[in-house]
């Protein structure tokens, strides 16, 4: 059996409003122009480090700023805009210019005095050693026929 809803106008506006709000939040919240561009980074861990690779073409390795502070790295840098053109005008412009920043929290501490940072072909890489109490440690298993006979 259905149950029957008395149609209220008001509750309708509040509907209305409430969808309103929901689509100018998401659109008021969405990345900045800087943002969409992002920082592709590949990480990789194995036992001893984690390595972080980003891609960064056609930046000068002295406009990269990196830190790293209580388990989150920050790769920083700037893309700075030509302006030789003198003559003529552009008919596509998709090289991207401007400010960016990534931020990466990693799950073990890092040895921050081992860092090693190396730019090659536009890819900067990150060596990031983990701190001996964040290495894994193999444990042997002792069963008890192992000791009775030892």
């Amino acid at each position: 059996m259905a149950n029957l809803t008395r149609w209220d106008p008001f509750r309708e506006m509040l509907a209305m409003r409430d969808l309103m709000d929901r689509v100018f939040d998401r659109s008021l919240t969405a990345p900045s122009f800087v943002d969409e561009w992002g920082l592709a980074l590949d990480v990789i861990e194995n036992s001893d480090e984690y390595v972080v690779k980003a891609s960064v073409p056609g930046i000068n390795p002295d406009d990269i700023d990196i830190t790293y502070d209580n388990r989150t790295l920050t790769i920083k840098g700037e893309i700075r805009e030509e302006t030789d053109q003198e003559e003529g005008h552009y008919h596509l412009r998709e090289r991207r210019y401007g400010s960016f920043a990534r931020s990466l929290t990693l799950p073990t501490s890092i040895d921050a005095d081992k860092i090693n940072a190396n730019y090659e072909a536009g890819v900067l890489s990150l060596h990031l050693p983990k701190v001996e109490e964040a290495k894994p440690k193999r444990i042997a298993v002792q069963s008890a026929e192992k000791v009775l006979q030892g």
